[in-house]
Formats: C-alpha cells, sequence, structure tokens
C-alpha cells in the first residue's frame, strides 16, 4: 500500500430539500453511508448565506433529520396533507453559485455519462444541468433585465463537451498527478503534522483510527488534495463566493474542451489509449474576437491535449504502467487582431500594439516554463511566401521576439523555434507533408520525452533499438519524466494544428508501447488498426475544439493531407467552410458575450453598463491596462523567480515550498473510504451487470477496425488496406468484399487461382448473372463438382458451399486426407457418447475412454477423467521447476549449461 494516496469526492450524490425559509442540500458519498448537509438561506434577496454542517451522518441519522425538518415545517401541527419539506431535485455535483442583478442561483448537475476511465478513476461528460433560484418569492426584487442575462449565461451549453471527475484531478496532467503520490514520505511529515493542528476543530469520526484502542501498530496514509491548476478550471468563479466557507468534498472543479477513450487489444491484453483536451479559460472566446494574447500572457485558443497510454489489466496507479505525453495548441502570443466588420472571409491581421522587449511573449512562456519545464519547442506553421502579406506579418514578429528572450536564457534552456510553411508544402506535388511532420515528430519527441511510471523492461536491453537510446526527458528511479513541451500554432490553430499534432502523437504513441513493451520497435504505420483508432479519436478531438472555437468542424483532416481523402469528401469541406463564415459573423458574438459572464469576466451590477451596451470586450481581457502597475518585470530577467534552479524540471511540479503549499495533507488510515479507489471504481456493495460496464460499451478496435473473417492477424499493428477493415462492409457487395479482403490479407490463406477469381471489372456484371439462375465463372468449386459426376445438383445446392468458400479462404471440393477423416470420426463418436446421456442402449464407455461421472444423477453429463500416470523423470522436472520458485535453485549441470549457450547463440547472436 502506498504511503500516499489522493483524496475521492466525498460527495457524489445529492438531494436538494426545498422549504419557504430554506435549500437544504444533503450530499452523500458513492455508497451511501455518510452524508453532509448544506443549508442554503432563501429569506435573502441578494446575498448567499450557506450554512455548512461539520457534521457526518449516517443513514439513519440523516433520515430523523429530514424527517424533524419535514415535521417542523408544516402549517399546522399534524397537518398530513402537504408536507413541510419537499424534494426539489437529485444531482450529481455543484457547478457553482451566480448572482446578476436579482439574487443567487444554483447551478447542479442532474444528468452525467462515464467518458474515461483511467486507473479506476472515472471521469465523466456533464449531459444535464439545471438552474435553480435561491431567494423565495415572497422577498424576490425583480429586474426587468434579468432573465436577459439568464438567457446569455445559458447560451454556455453545459451538456457540451464539460468534464469532471471526483477522484481525479483533470486540471493537471497525469504526470503532475503521479509524482505528487511518488514522493518520498519525509517530505510530507512536517506538512501533514501541521494540517492536523489546523483540523483539530473537526469531529472525531473524521481522524478515527480503528487500531489505536487495540493497541496494533497504526497503518497510516496520508491522503493528499492538491490545489487545481486553475487556468484550466471553468467554474472557479462560479466557487469562489463558497470554497472558502464549505468542506473541499463540496467542491467540484470542471473542465472545458475533449475527452475520449478506446480501446486496443493486443492479443487479448487490453490497453486503454486516452485523450484529454484543455481549453484555457483565461482570455477565451470566439475564433475572430479573441485572437493573439492578453496583456497577461494569456493567448486565444489555447488547449493542452494529453494523451494517456496504459495497460488497463491492471487498475491501479502504484502497480499499474501508466504513460502520458502533453502538447500545446495556442495563437500567436502578441497582439494582434482581425477586422471583422468588413464581411470578408480572411479579414486582415493587423498588430495592435508595438512590444519590441517581447513583455507580452515573455510572459506567456514563463508560464509554460513553470508548467512544462524546457525546452519549449514552438512549430510555427503559418505562411511564409505571400503574394500579399497576411500570415508573414505573425512569423516576422514572433520570430524575433524569441531571438530576444533567448538571449538571457541559458543555452541548454532556450527556446527552440522551428518555421515550416505546411500550407505551400500541401500544394507542392513533389513533397508529402505528412514524412516531414514524422521527422519533425520525431525531432520533437526525443528533446522533449515522455512521462513513464516504471523503469526500462529486460526486453529493452535484450534487443536494444537505436532511437530508444536518444529520447529525452528526465530519468528517475521509478521511471521517465516529459521535460518541455511542443507549442504548434498556425493562425487559427484549427486544421494544420491539429494534423501536425496528431503527427507528433503518432509517434509519442509508437515510443509509448514501445516503453509499456507492447511493440518491439518505438514506430508504428499508417493504416493499421492502432494508428485508426488513434486517427479517429483525433478527428473527434480536433472536430471539437474547431466547433468550440470556429464555429464549424475540421476543413482539412489527415486524409486530405494523406490525399486518399475521397472525393465527396471536397463538397463537405465547402460547407464547413461556409457554416464557419456564417458562425463567425452572425452568432459569434452572442457566443462570446455568453463565455465572458459565464467566466465571470464581466459580472452586472446595479449603475454599470450592460454586457450587450458595451462597444468591446477588449478592456474586460486587459486588466492591466486601465491601471499602472507598481512593479515593472525586468525586461532581462522575464522569468519568475527560483524556476531555472529546477530546470529541466517543471517548477509546479518540483518538491519546492511553493508547491507544498498548494497540497493539504491529511493523516487517515488506510482503508478509510475516502482513499479506497477499489471500491470506489468495483462498487462491491453494488449490483453491475457486465453489459452496462463502460469497458464493454467503450470504442474497441478489435471489434470495430478488425475484419470480421478467419485467417486473419489478429495484431493491431499490422497493415491493412480500406477495404479490409470491419468498417468497410458498407457499399460493398459481400462477395467482392470477402475477395478483397481474402486477396490483401497480410497472413491468410494463399488466393485461389486465376480460373477461381476473374477481374474486378467483371465483377457487377457476374452479380447480374448469379440473379438470373446463372452459373458464376468464378465459383470454380462449382465447375469441379460437375466435372466429377454431380452435375444433378441444383444451383440452389450448390449455392451455401460457394458462400462459405470465399470468407474462409477454403476449396470445399478438396476433400481432407483419410487420416483426418478418421481423427475427425473418433472425436465424433467420443463427443456424442458422452453428452447423449437419455439413449435407451447402454454405452459401453471402456472402448473410448475410462470415465466415471461426478455426481450421482443420472441425468448427469459432466465426467471426471481418470489423472494421466507420470513417469519419475516428468516428477523430477517438475519438482525442480517448483522448487525454484520458491528459491532453491538447484545447480545446473554441465548439459543445461551447454544448452543455455546453445539458445542464447542461436537467439541473439
Amino acid at each position: 500500500m502506498p504511503q500516499t494516496a489522493a483524496f475521492i469526492g466525498g460527495i457524489q450524490k445529492m438531494v436538494l430539500y426545498e422549504t419557504r425559509a430554506r435549500y437544504f442540500l444533503v450530499g452523500s458519498n458513492q455508497a451511501e453511508t455518510k452524508h453532509r448537509v448544506l443549508k442554503i438561506d432563501r429569506t435573502e434577496p441578494k446575498d448567499l448565506v450557506i450554512i455548512d454542517d461539520k457534521h457526518v451522518y449516517n443513514q439513519q441519522e440523516v433520515r430523523e433529520l429530514l424527517s424533524r425538518l419535514d415535521l417542523g415545517n408544516r402549517t399546522k401541527m399534524g397537518q398530513k396533507g402537504s408536507s413541510g419539506l419537499s424534494k426539489s431535485v437529485m444531482a450529481f455535483g455543484i457547478v457553482g453559485f451566480v448572482r446578476f442583478l436579482e439574487g443567487y442561483y444554483i447551478v447542479l448537475i442532474t444528468k452525467r455519462r462515464v467518458m474515461a476511465d483511467i486507473g479506476g478513476h472515472y471521469i465523466y461528460k456533464i449531459e444535464d444541468t439545471t438552474m435553480i433560484y435561491i431567494p423565495n418569492d415572497s422577498v424576490r426584487v425583480t429586474h426587468p433585465d434579468e432573465a436577459r442575462y439568464v438567457r446569455i449565461f445559458q447560451n454556455v451549453d453545459l451538456s457540451s463537451n464539460f468534464y469532471f471527475s471526483y477522484s481525479y484531478d483533470l486540471s493537471h496532467s497525469l504526470q503532475c498527478n503521479l509524482t505528487l503520490l511518488q514522493r518520498p514520505y519525509e517530505q510530507w511529515l512536517s506538512e501533514a503534522s501541521s494540517a492536523e493542528d489546523k483540523v483539530h476543530t473537526q469531529s472525531k469520526q473524521d481522524s478515527f483510527d480503528i487500531f489505536e484502542e487495540e493497541g496494533l501498530p497504526t497503518q497510516v496514509v496520508y491522503g493528499l488534495r492538491n490545489q487545481p491548476y486553475y487556468k484550466y478550471v471553468w467554474n472557479g468563479k462560479l466557487l469562489e463566493r463558497v470554497k472558502d466557507t464549505v468542506h473541499p468534498d463540496w467542491l467540484m472543479y470542471i473542465i472545458h474542451g475533449f475527452c475520449g477513450q478506446s480501446k486496443l487489444l493486443i492479443y487479448g491484453r487490453p490497453v486503454h489509449i486516452t485523450l484529454i483536451a484543455r481549453r484555457s479559460s483565461r482570455f477565451a472566446g470566439t475564433r475572430f474576437l479573441k485572437r493573439g494574447a492578453n496583456c497577461e500572457g494569456d493567448v486565444a485558443n489555447e488547449v493542452e491535449t494529453e494523451q494517456i497510454v496504459h495497460d488497463a489489466s491492471v487498475t491501479s496507479f502504484t502497480a499499474g504502467s501508466y504513460s502520458s505525453y502533453v502538447q500545446v495548441r495556442g495563437s500567436v502570443p502578441l497582439y494582434w487582431s482581425q477586422d471583422i466588420s468588413t464581411m470578408m472571409p480572411k479579414p486582415p491581421i493587423r498588430l495592435d500594439q508595438a512590444d519590441p522587449y517581447a513583455h507580452v511573449a515573455g510572459l506567456h512562456f514563463d508560464q509554460m516554463l513553470q508548467r512544462f519545464g524546457s525546452p519549449i519547442i514552438i512549430l510555427n506553421l503559418v505562411k511564409k511566401r505571400e503574394k500579399r502579406k497576411h500570415e508573414k506579418i505573425l512569423s516576422e514578429d514572433l520570430y524575433p521576439a524569441v531571438v530576444n528572450l533567448n538571449q538571457f536564457l541559458p543555452p541548454e534552456h532556450c527556446i527552440e523555434y522551428i518555421a515550416w510553411d505546411m500550407a505551400r508544402y500541401t500544394k507542392s506535388k513533389l513533397c508529402n507533408v505528412l514524412d516531414r511532420l514524422n521527422m519533425i515528430a520525431e525531432n520533437v519527441v526525443k528533446r522533449t520525452g515522455f512521462f513513464i511510471n516504471r523503469s526500462d523492461f529486460y526486453c529493452h536491453t535484450l534487443r536494444p533499438d537505436d532511437r530508444w537510446g536518444d529520447v529525452g526527458g528526465y530519468m528517475t528511479s521509478s521511471g521517465r519524466l516529459q521535460t518541455g513541451v511542443l507549442r504548434t500554432n498556425c493562425v487559427d490553430c484549427l486544421d494544420r494544428t491539429n494534423t501536425a499534432q496528431f503527427m507528433v502523437g503518432k509517434c509519442a504513441l509508437a515510443y509509448q508501447l514501445y516503453a509499456l513493451g507492447m511493440i518491439d520497435k518505438p514506430k508504428l504505420q499508417f493504416d493499421t488498426d492502432c494508428v485508426r483508432l488513434f486517427e479517429e479519436l483525433y478527428e473527434d478531438h480536433g472536430d471539437t475544439l474547431s466547433l468550440q472555437y470556429g464555429g464549424s468542424q475540421l476543413v482539412h483532416r489527415v486524409k486530405t493531407y494523406r490525399k486518399i481523402a475521397p472525393w465527396t469528401q471536397h463538397s463537405k469541406d465547402i460547407m464547413q467552410t461556409l457554416s464557419r463564415y456564417y458562425s463567425n459573423a452572425f452568432s459569434d458574438a452572442d457566443r462570446q458575450d455568453a463565455i465572458n459572464l459565464f467566466l465571470q469576466v464581466y459580472q452586472p451590477s446595479e449603475g454599470k453598463a450592460h454586457l450587450w451596451e458595451l462597444p468591446t470586450d477588449f478592456y474586460l481581457h486587459q486588466k492591466s491596462t486601465l491601471i499602472l502597475p507598481h512593479d515593472r518585470r525586468s525586461y532581462t530577467m522575464w522569468w519568475t523567480q527560483g524556476i531555472l534552479s529546477y530546470l529541466p524540471v517543471p517548477y509546479d511540479e518540483a518538491a519546492c515550498e511553493d508547491t507544498m503549499k498548494k497540497v493539504k495533507v491529511k493523516r487517515v488510515n488506510r482503508f478509510d473510504e475516502s482513499i479506497d479507489i477499489y471500491t470506489e471504481f468495483y462498487k462491491p456493495y453494488e449490483l453491475t451487470l457486465f453489459d452496462d460496464t463502460f469497458s464493454i460499451i467503450m470504442s474497441n478496435a478489435a471489434r470495430e477496425l478488425m475484419p470480421k473473417y478467419v485467417g486473419v492477424d489478429p495484431s493491431p499493428f499490422t497493415v491493412r488496406k480500406p477495404e479490409e477493415t470491419g468498417k468497410s462492409v458498407l457499399g460493398k457487395s459481400n462477395k467482392e468484399e470477402a475477395v478483397l479482403q481474402r486477396k490483401t490479407a497480410a497472413s491468410a490463406p494463399p488466393p485461389p487461382s486465376e480460373e477461381a477469381i476473374s477481374t474486378t471489372s467483371e465483377d457487377d456484371s457476374e452479380e447480374d448473372r448469379d440473379d438470373e439462375g446463372s452459373v458464376s465463372q468464378r465459383s470454380t468449386p462449382i465447375k469441379l463438382l460437375i466435372e466429377s459426376g454431380e452435375s444433378s445438383r441444383t444451383q440452389e445446392e450448390i449455392q451455401p458451399q460457394q458462400t462459405v468458400k470465399e470468407p474462409y479462404g477454403l476449396h470445399l471440393s478438396e476433400l481432407p486426407a483419410e487420416k483426418d477423416v478418421l481423427i475427425y470420426k473418433r472425436f465424433a463418436h467420443l463427443g456424442e457418447n458422452q453428452h447423449m446421456v437419455e439413449r435407451s442402449e447402454r454405452i459401453n464407455l471402456a472402448k473410448i475412454i475410462y470415465l466415471e461421472p461426478v455426481s450421482q444423477f443420472p441425468e448427469d453429463s459432466i465426467y471426471g477423467v481418470c489423472p494421466p500416470q507420470v513417469d519419475r523423470d516428468s516428477r523430477e522436472v517438475f519438482e525442480s521447476h517448483v522448487m525454484t520458485g520458491r528459491g532453491h535453485v538447484r545447480v545446473l549441470c554441465r548439459e543445461d549449461m551447454l544448452m543455455y549457450r546453445e539458445y542464447v547463440k542461436n537467439r541473439y547472436m
């Protein structure tokens, strides 16, 4: 058992009860064994008064409490007609509290859906929410503009790509969450003791230890609760009013972006590939209304994408194997914008402010150094050559800014800049875009490395790969850390960026699978089940992020750059372009207002201009422009003090004083429910159906991508043609597809002769002839049967053999050998006599094999077989094997040594 463990949210189910004077929010854990109560006053018209009952109730106590509240709030004693306490709504979490011009509202999650499972920690997607006005109607002070603010707030669709977890911190990367648990025990001693001093006012039940009264040694675990990374939290402002007054179990932070997970079966071994995208809540908005960066270094359309690969056969962060890789996209960190008043598809780019000392770029890269470490690698995909300057303006200012910042950094931690005109290469017929991106990806992954929580396998020593030794990162005793990150950008950070990120992710995925011992070389090829599954994840990821920022799905996909997209894709691209243009021109302003109100960038108040009356939201996102800063940052020492001493490791993951203050530590028993992830995931207290479990429902490469016929290599790393996949059944006849699948299968039986298969140009005409009742020319078994004198058989009798032949790749006219037929007859006879026990005649089992019934019931068909006789030499070999497993290894004789040397020589030399 580890000495540290993350706390699990203690409130996962809620019921809101209503009286005239108060709301009572009763929350419980998943097993409904512990309950907490939150009292919300309804008599205050504009203030939020919340009382957190510190007592933890059991099920019986909370029932008694509710019955007393019901009885005490009835209008007349003994009246049964109308209850004084009524159930209002059931929920799964609190999004937050918000106020416009009247009283406060509470936003609750009423419907959720499991989207991913990482080490037993479920990630949920918000499916539905409800917004409830808190003050009673008798004290409500109405305002004419309240309803309009409510409509604007609800324009942010919380059922669209908002995610949360009760036990896993989604605002941090997997590397940050696991390194927090892997820190040495001694680092928490002083922190834990100070935390225990602060919680002395809590009830004794919170710190009860079942071993203390028995005089047994206490089995202590230090429970950790880390502060979220508020940049990627979208309800931080909505919870700000109550986070210091209520128990942390009531607080649940949500992220916005994308989450998808698929299962890869490697010869039955389940490997989960998860893609999580976190959209920044700072300087957030829509495409043309949010460009560049603000004065605090936050950029538009900033998204952190993390791909997690783990062996799902072990559900534990400590015993399992987990790997992750992180990359970032974001707008060019300069003061720039585009004027959309001209109604042009591509408004001209303009630089709003001169920044000769790269102040805003320095603030942005300072944030990245703190979170990701070094090196920071910029992949700039904007155009270099244009007839009229458009995108080139950004490159001409970004490169000098990077050069200016690098001259003050140590050489080993400098920002690396890669500029590549991806659009120009796409138009060239001589250049392969993805090959060039693959070269960039290899160099990037070798520089940054990736995270894995275990050391190298012994197979990496036996079969070393030259590329594996060049992989960067920071090596630890328990694995490897990713140091630095790739930051990709084009103008919109949508189509080109998503393809580039996919290629880098594909390269990183190969190294992750190699590090987990799943493949023998860190390289993946296109048109394999693994890459197809990964490509689908990335396309869903790109479509979702594009809809959030640009108003439409991706226009150019990976298939577009591979130049294998079907001709129908061009019409879809045109429709997506028109949809994006319409959204940018007519609906982006309303969406921007909704985002500003939801994130509380704008907070309505009396005497203040309304949100829809503001000519621009520039000053809402550029707060420091309204005041004169007292402490101006240095232009040469542009990074935060103390960062360089920990590089290349990220400052946020270093065990320093600042990061230790963000973690709350509490001493709990190792069997406490608040850290028991086994009970949280498997739920042994409730009935679970296999068909309803998430692992069965989730996307599966073997079920959705692997061909549905025999004689195929089941490996997800085998290259298959597009018509071979399990998704290619639609649009083709069964005959044509079966022939194509058999011809192109990697390990299928050899195809039949030329007279057995006609040319593909004749397939359609042959199908027509089959419908008319004539004999197909490619049905070789039918020809042979007719030549052997069986011409009297009709076409209907022969047709089943023809349909069986093609999917299985067998010639039914070729009879099996006489020896094989004899073996099959004996097998059939044995099975027939074994299972048909209701026969009237007596079966002489002694002639087949000596069997004895297991039970005394006459109708029992289960038999026990006598154990075989084992000779003495075999017994000695088995006993030696057992003793070796117990640590008693016998001395090897000379024959054993010679045999082992011969094996090593033949296998590895």
